[in-house]
């Protein structure tokens, strides 16, 4: 199943995509694609619906497929070939780092390069969000807590991040840094995280085309490592980490100024396409 928000900031109803492609309103069902919403027994229910009955909905804007995030988590350095190229060793266990919740937005909102950025970058990213909440979760049983999976970017401003003091929370808050969407694809819908294909292109030019197979840590154990540090909750979102071709690890490096279009997207996930402009 694909479910989705749609309508203008702070307004989005909750949707799916019927057989045909089309948005079906499920807002006589559900608040929100959100908490209890996205639980197993909310899937189910929402899987159980007959979308050809219910109203189609005008798509004016997709907002971020996942409402109320409570925890915006990511993992750095995650792929061992862009490991390589940002001239970092593959580290031991999962690079963990938070990403401020306001930096959420629609997959197709523009993306505001922040004042003071000489170095804002990309990283197509798959999501993954969780549906039953545990903490101290077991490897063998991690992906009973997966709801399912989406197109994350996570744009970056590398001076901020790596280049001053303190975290790289910094570097990946600023607002519309977490494009998210168009879908939440339910976990039955994607047979296998750990091998779909996955790109991002500025301009038309295709600067990152790799896959989930070069993931140092998978889904299963990412869900179970950050469990064994905090609780996780329904709607919290773990971004697994981008293969290679990010500006950073380009020769000469490059970098958004305004003006750019980025488009990427991952397998059976959808798409997303952002204008970039300064803030």
């Amino acid at each position: 199943m694909k479910l989705m928000r749609i309508g203008q900031p702070g307004q989005e109803r909750p949707a799916a995509l019927d057989a045909e492609g089309k948005a079906r309103d499920l807002s006589g069902h559900v608040g929100d694609i959100a908490g209890a919403a996205i639980t197993p027994e909310g899937i189910a229910k929402l899987q159980a619906l007959d979308l050809s009955t219910l109203p189609e909905l005008d798509v004016d804007r997709i907002g971020p497929c996942v409402g109320g995030v409570g925890k915006f988590i990511c993992i750095g350095l995650n792929y061992a070939d862009h490991a390589a190229e940002s001239g970092m060793e593959v580290p031991p266990e999962p690079v963990m780092f938070m990403k401020a919740t306001s930096a959420i937005c629609g997959p197709n909102d523009d993306v505001l390069v922040p004042r003071g950025s000489d170095k804002c970058d990309w990283e197509v990213e798959l999501g993954v969000v969780i549906g039953k909440g545990g903490v101290y979760i077991d490897e063998a049983n991690a992906m009973e807590h997966v709801a399912g999976y989406c197109v994350i970017n996570d744009v970056s401003e590398r001076t901020f991040q790596i280049e001053r003091a303190g975290q790289w929370v910094k570097g990946k808050s600023a607002d519309t840094f977490g494009p998210i969407g168009p879908w939440l694809v339910t976990r039955d819908e994607v047979a296998d995280p750990q091998n779909l294909s996955m790109w991002l292109e500025v301009d038309g030019t295709r600067y990152q085309n790799g896959s989930t197979t070069t993931m140092v840590y998978g889904v299963q154990h990412l869900v179970h490592y950050v469990s064994q540090f905090m609780s996780l909750q329904p709607g919290d979102v773990i971004s697994t980490g981008t293969p290679p071709g990010v500006g950073m690890g380009l020769k000469p490096q490059k970098w958004l100024n305004g003006g750019e279009t980025m488009r990427l997207g991952i397998e059976g996930l959808g798409e997303q396409t952002q204008n970039v402009r300064r803030a």
